[in-house]
């Protein structure tokens, strides 16, 4: 490592947290005190969100923080929030402006969420951050526990569960609409960008920008070289660093129906086909079951097929009009006595066949969408202040986030079905699989990070 894990040492912040800044967050922030904010990852949809997020009439930049802060994809968001301090360093943030810090949003790679938002909740910061939650599924556990040992407000990026969306499955789920869902199909078939990387599969060198912090963009992971097949949100595309097309869009399509169906984590998770395979960048195509035990409350035991790839669509469900293509994402949900279609985000729910839509419109029986609710972000800013509370946060993110990390091992190792102990969290009849739920070991003076 060339610098230490934080100035004043991480495990000391920590401890610290319990008992200094545990008292920070939101309670003691008035109705019409803005959340002073620091905005980590402030290129393409980092700063993008930065800039979504950060209203100056419910907020104040106080930091802005990226590896390569010299670059052109972050100079939008310096121009914006031209007055906040700059850092490449998230630890050096911390340490000299951290006291000026009510929340953070983090908007980097994968592989970089989990130390950002845990040393930030340890300074008792409260978090927002893009999907998925982080890279491994120990990450995700360790994240959901110091979510409630430091009693900080957490979001994770998935808009669409403060959408329509969101209220309409969560009503429809109360008014026993949807009930008795026996198997769902799930798909994302729009292009990605390691389809055009043809036979790449090494870690290619390329000579780096003079402006770019490498060290701290590898965080935890091994060395590797500076490369444009990783950097800019390449790095989406391979195993070590980012979390795939799943990792991507499974956290907009299937968010919903994984909270209030309460599926929780599978039992076994079942590689079906996987195309164009590759060591280190993810496959062309796959297609993955997972099944769920029953949950009670008239939930028998259910599966879900994941189908990803370009032409790698689910089977039309009977009485689709023939007109109606599939779009490039969405699920068909098989419950007890309807057929429903839905996509990603913000899509609302639609009966197969189109003609039971109007039916159940005049039927009087679909409940009433709430009107004038708060956004994704300013559901969060508005927890900051303790006026509401995350609609996602890390105990409803972490283990929709783990479902994609199992999905992932599944591509990785393509060998069958994976055994789950939903218990004991482990894979029981794969140790190499097993032994991937916690990831690569962090390069020394890291492991800091994974001591909660």
């Amino acid at each position: 490592m060339k610098r230490s894990i934080s100035r004043r040492g991480f495990l000391k912040a920590a401890a610290a947290a319990s008992t200094v800044y545990s008292i920070l967050p939101s309670s003691v922030l008035g109705a019409n005190e803005r959340v002073n904010m620091a905005c980590v990852g402030v290129g393409h949809r980092g700063g993008s969100l930065a800039q979504t997020i950060c209203k100056k009439e419910t907020t104040n930049v106080v930091a802005l923080c990226d590896v390569d802060m010299g670059n052109k994809h972050t100079q939008k968001c310096i121009e914006v929030f031209g007055g906040a301090e700059k850092f490449q360093d998230f630890r050096k943030m911390f340490d000299k402006v951290g006291k000026d810090i009510d929340a953070i949003t983090v908007g980097t790679p994968d592989h970089s969420h989990f130390p950002i938002c845990m040393l930030g909740m340890s300074l008792g910061k409260h978090v927002y951050v893009e999907k998925p939650l982080a890279h491994t599924f120990q990450e995700c556990e360790l994240l959901m526990k110091a979510e409630k040992k430091y009693g900080v407000q957490c979001q994770m990026g998935n808009q669409g569960h403060s959408s329509n969306s969101y209220f309409q499955f969560r009503d429809w789920v109360k008014a026993g609409l949807i009930t008795g869902v026996t198997h769902i199909d799930a798909h994302f078939n729009s292009k990605r960008r390691w389809y055009k990387w043809g036979d790449l599969d090494k870690f290619v060198k390329e000579p780096m920008p003079k402006t770019m912090d490498w060290d701290t963009w590898l965080a935890g992971r091994k060395e590797r070289p500076y490369s444009e097949y990783l950097h800019h949100g390449n790095w989406r595309g391979w195993f070590e660093f980012g979390n795939g097309a799943l990792g991507d869009w499974g956290a907009h399509i299937l968010d919903n129906l994984h909270q209030f169906l309460e599926l929780g984590l599978p039992e076994r998770i079942t590689l079906l086909n996987r195309g164009g395979v590759k060591k280190h960048v993810y496959p062309l195509s796959s297609t993955i079951k997972f099944d769920f035990p029953a949950r009670g409350k008239g939930m028998p035991a259910m599966d879900l097929v994941w189908y990803e790839g370009l032409d790698n669509l689910p089977p039309r469900p009977k009485g689709l009009s023939a007109k109606r293509k599939f779009g490039s994402k969405g699920k068909i949900i098989y419950a007890k006595d309807a057929v429903f279609m839905g996509g990603s985000k913000s899509s609302t729910l639609r009966y197969v066949p189109e003609e039971r839509n109007k039916e159940m419109a005049a039927s009087g029986k679909l409940p009433v969408l709430p009107r004038g609710f708060s956004d994704h972000y300013q559901n969060f800013v508005l927890a900051c202040k303790g006026e509401e509370k995350t609609r996602s946060p890390f105990s409803v993110a972490a283990p929709l986030s783990q479902l994609f990390v199992l999905a992932v091992i599944a591509q990785r190792l393509g060998e069958g079905a994976l055994e789950f102990d939903i218990k004991t969290k482990q894979i029981t009849n794969n140790p190499v699989a097993n032994a991937m739920l916690k990831g690569p070991k962090p390069r020394k003076g890291w492991e800091q990070f994974y001591k909660l």
